[in-house]
């Protein structure tokens, strides 16, 4: 049985990880003009984003931690349901 706590505080750490790893992926100097413009379109596609204020980072930050919890939430249920004899 998978515990809760462990699990989503995992998700929570793993998504976090990447979504500063991402941010810092905007600003890779090789890419096209077109690229960098992509990804930052992408990132604006997270309600209330606008690429790199103060504000819109904290708030992705909290999205992604929110939605992570969620996906942890689901994944522990079903891992554990499933082990229900």
């Amino acid at each position: 049985m998978l515990l809760y706590k462990n699990y989503i505080s995992k998700c929570i750490l793993g998504s976090e990880i990447a979504y500063v790893l991402c941010l810092l992926g905007g600003f890779i100097p090789w890419r096209s003009v077109q690229g960098a413009e992509l990804h930052h379109a992408l990132f604006e596609t997270l309600p209330g984003f606008t690429w790199l204020t103060f504000g819109s980072v904290v708030w992705g930050a909290i999205l992604i931690a929110i939605l992570s919890a969620l996906f942890g939430l689901y994944m522990v249920w079903m891992h554990n349901s499933s082990l229900v004899k």
